[in-house]
C-alpha cells in the first residue's frame, strides 16, 4: 500500500509501526461516489482485525448483512475509479461468520487524514450484531418490524425467528 518514498519518510520519522496498524481497527468509514460521481459515507464495523492487509497495494473486508439497500457497495461496484473484486469465493470468507461477501479494494493512494479537531470517543460496548465464530448473532429489532418482516430475503436468520 505504501510506495518507496512513503517508506523512507515513515523510516525516517519512525512512523511506520503506526502506517501498518490498518489491520487492528475496528471501524472506518467509506466514501464512494456513485457512477455519477454522487459521493455518499458510511460506516463499517466488525471485530478488529475485520480489515485486511491482503498485500502491498490491497486491502479486504467483509461486508456484512445489513439493511439490504447495498447503497455503498453498489456505489463500488458501478464506480469505475474504485480497484476491487467481488467474488462470493474468495477465500477469506471462512474467516469472518455471516459474511455476505469479500470486498477487496486496490489501493492507489493513501491520505491519512490528520486527527488532531477529531472528537474523541470511547468505546462503551462492541454491537452484539457483530458477528463472531462462536456464537449466533441475534436478530435486530428492526427486521421483526411489520414493515419489514414479509420483504427480507428468503435466506434471513430473521425469517426463522
Amino acid at each position: 500500500m505504501f510506495h518507496e518514498g512513503s517508506r523512507s519518510l515513515q523510516d525516517r520519522f519512525d512512523t511506520r509501526r503506526i502506517a501498518d496498524r490498518i489491520e487492528a481497527v475496528d471501524m472506518f468509514f467509506i466514501a464512494p461516489a456513485d457512477e455519477e460521481g454522487r459521493p455518499s459515507c458510511s460506516y463499517k464495523g466488525g471485530e478488529p482485525g475485520f480489515v485486511r492487509v491482503v498485500d502491498e497495494g490491497t486491502i479486504a473486508f467483509p461486508s456484512y448483512d445489513g439493511n439490504g439497500m447495498y447503497l455503498t457497495m453498489g456505489n463500488l461496484l458501478r464506480n469505475p475509479n474504485v480497484g476491487l473484486l467481488f467474488d462470493e469465493r474468495d477465500p477469506l470468507l471462512a474467516d469472518y461468520p455471516e459474511a455476505q461477501f469479500i470486498v477487496r479494494i486496490a489501493v492507489r493512494e493513501v491520505f491519512p487524514n490528520c486527527p488532531r479537531y477529531i472528537h474523541r470517543y470511547a468505546l462503551v460496548q462492541r454491537s452484539r450484531f457483530v458477528p463472531k465464530a462462536d456464537c449466533k448473532t441475534p436478530v435486530p429489532d428492526w427486521k421483526r418490524a411489520e414493515w419489514a418482516r414479509d420483504a427480507l430475503p428468503a435466506k434471513d436468520p430473521a425469517r426463522e425467528a
